[in-house]
């Protein structure tokens, strides 16, 4: 697990090797074990440096004999070993045991659709000097990161935003379509940047520029169209099983110690178990956080694992307090990001960090296998009455009734009358993106915006940025699609994001089996009468993990990753966020109406609203325009 960062001037400027120094060093602590730095005329490349495999020769840059290829990559390969077999019968010589190694051969056996030869998480920048080509790619389901800039004279990338403002000259210049998004879904959507002049790569994609120009295409796509021959139950869970294992084997891979996060979720609990099960004799180190209100604590489910498979195992509680570290998660995500769930995943990988350098979690088990169940459950429920329900009727009279009747957004979801109306006086793809992913919906927004920011996003659609992959796939199965957006969109613009920025602020690896692409293809395979039944979630999951796991520990009530983020902001957080929204100084009120924020913030105090969600969404933007905007 590393940074990766680089300068490719086009005008054929050459390349001040400070100048790549000063960006690898943005990222110490995604590498804090060395920094590597190489400059060929208008070319450099430059790399921090998390030890994980091969810490004898594994260094990068990392080039080939010749000099004629120069690599530098963020992540692991996990099939490096089977490449290495395949790319040897060949005629190609290895010098090294590091996964890198194997990026410069597949690419020198298959040029760049060598990305689809690869099987892991990595954020990847090649230069061909004999073809003068820079190939940049991304892992298939967005594990690793990759922001660049192109213009006409160069090209800048690297693992973080930082890493590129750390180049003379970049600009800081807002992109209010990204600040839109951003006050919707709670991150900056790729390919868009908080920065007008900086895009990111998506998930599955890679970028090639050469003579031609700059082009980039997809790699991989997730099929959910594409179904398995039918199979029983039993057999099902069988290969199901087999996929499992063999994806936690492979990410066991290390040089370093190794361990895992534990929430007491079924998701991590099934990695823990898997873990466990094939290192026997060998105790698992688990690390778990938790929280003194008791609906967000589930320490005592996490503890039931740890003791069913004699974890070493370490627990932390995490109080109002510890939210003194906010500007330093700030720093680290670059970019605007409203996830309060970050605060819990910083701990929890700063925990994990004292005694392994590799940590396994469950990110992914509730795209893969409809753990959303009220969310999916629900999007499937409506779409059974809104196909049965003329479209003029639903859009005339129910769409009239959703906008009389009163807005009570504290009940529970199939209480919320005007968000049932509404969701059916709707397409499916509009009504899954605003009861299900807004922080601000439209309405709220164009209360909330200053004229000039409503100006400036006028013509912004932020449902188009979820409409798109509801496009991808337009099969009949409501859960499918659902499970497919999500996949494309929150999880790795979100959770992916949380997890990475968090484990590597602590110098650490995670690696998540789940999200293995071969598994993810056999999920997506299934029936989602196999994932969702008689509102049950991961139905089939949790068939295979029965022998396994706890029958609480299967069968309870979801809880989630999150935190007491209401009580906070109404008591130990209260003056801190007051202060930075009201203070002279703030600049919330430069893009937001004083008194829009002002009622938010009230009512919220007062509990007549929940409106935590929302008030934190600005105190993180306030705080990173403290951080970033104003440099």
């Amino acid at each position: 697990m590393c940074g990766i960062c680089g300068i490719y001037n086009i005008d054929g400027q050459p390349v001040r090797p400070e100048t790549v120094n000063a960006m690898a060093e943005t990222m110490v602590h995604r590498g804090p074990d060395s920094q590597g730095v190489w400059v060929n005329g208008p070319v450099g490349l430059g790399h921090r440096r998390l030890s994980i495999i091969d810490l004898a020769s594994g260094d990068q840059p990392m080039g080939t004999p010749d000099g004629s290829l120069q690599v530098v990559f963020n992540g692991e390969i996990y099939n490096f070993l089977e490449l290495r077999r395949e790319l040897e019968s060949k005629g190609h010589t290895f010098r090294t045991k590091s996964d890198t190694e194997s990026i410069l051969h597949a690419y020198r056996e298959w040029g760049a659709d060598c990305i689809s030869h690869l099987e892991g998480m990595f954020a990847i920048a090649l230069w061909d000097e004999h073809q003068k080509r820079l190939l940049l790619a991304r892992d298939r389901i967005g594990k690793k990161p990759l922001y660049y800039m192109v213009n006409g004279k160069k090209i800048i990338f690297g693992s973080e935003l930082k890493a590129l403002l750390a180049v003379p000259g970049v600009e800081r210049e807002l992109d209010y379509q990204a600040l839109d998004a951003y006050l919707s879904f709670g991150y900056v959507p790729s390919p868009l940047s908080i920065f007008k002049h900086v895009r990111k790569i998506p998930p599955a994609h890679a970028a090639l520029h050469s003579s031609k120009g700059f082009t980039s295409w997809r790699y991989w796509q997730l099929d959910f169209n594409s179904r398995k021959m039918a199979m029983d139950e039993h057999e099902t869970v069988e290969e199901l099983s087999e996929i499992f294992d063999d994806s936690v084997r492979r990410r066991l891979i290390s040089d370093v110690p190794l361990g895992a996060f534990l929430s007491g979720g079924v998701d991590s609990s099934a990695v823990v178990a898997s873990m466990a099960m094939q290192n026997e004799g060998h105790a698992v180190k688990t690390a778990a956080v938790g929280f003194s209100v008791k609906e967000y604590n589930e320490l005592q489910f996490a503890a039931k694992v740890a003791e069913k498979y004699g974890t070493d195992h370490s627990e932390f509680v995490v109080e109002p307090d510890a939210l003194g570290i906010m500007e330093k998660l700030v720093w680290h995500f670059d970019e605007p990001f409203a996830d309060s769930s970050a605060v819990p995943t910083y701990y929890v990988s700063r925990m994990a960090r004292k005694k392994v350098t590799v940590a396994l979690s469950g990110d992914g088990g509730d795209e893969a296998f409809a753990g959303y169940v009220k969310r999916y459950a629900m999007t499937a429920f409506e779409d059974r009455i809104r196909r049965k329900i003329p479209s003029l009727f639903r859009a005339s009279l129910l769409g009239g009734l959703a906008a009389v009747y009163p807005r009570w957004d504290n009940m529970p979801r199939p209480l919320r009358l005007k968000a049932f109306l509404g969701n059916l006086s709707r397409g499916m793809e509009e009504a899954y993106c605003r009861d299900m992913s807004f922080y601000f919906l439209p309405e709220d927004k164009r209360k909330l915006y200053r004229p000039g920011l409503a100006e400036k996003t006028r013509e912004a659609d932020v449902c188009q940025t979820l409409v798109r992959y509801f496009d991808q796939y337009s099969g009949p199965d409501a859960v499918s699609r659902a499970q497919y957006v999500d996949t494309m969109t929150y999880l790795p613009e979100d959770i992916l994001v949380k997890v990475d920025r968090m484990s590597m602020a602590n110098s650490l690896e995670v690696r998540s089996p789940i999200l293995d692409h071969r598994f993810l293809e056999f999920a997506a395979s299934l029936p989602s009468e196999l994932k969702l039944r008689n509102g049950e979630s991961k139905y089939v999951f949790k068939k295979m993990n029965q022998a396994r796991l706890p029958q609480d520990i299967l069968y309870r009530r979801k809880q989630g990753f999150s935190i007491p983020l209401a009580q906070w902001l109404a008591g130990d957080l209260r003056e801190y966020a007051r202060e930075k929204f009201f203070a002279p100084g703030s600049g919330l009120k430069d893009f937001f109406e004083p008194d829009c924020v002002q009622r938010l913030w009230q009512r919220h105090q007062e509990g007549r609203e929940n409106n935590a969600n929302q008030i934190w969404a600005l105190l993180m933007f306030e705080l990173w325009r403290e951080g970033f905007a104003t440099k």
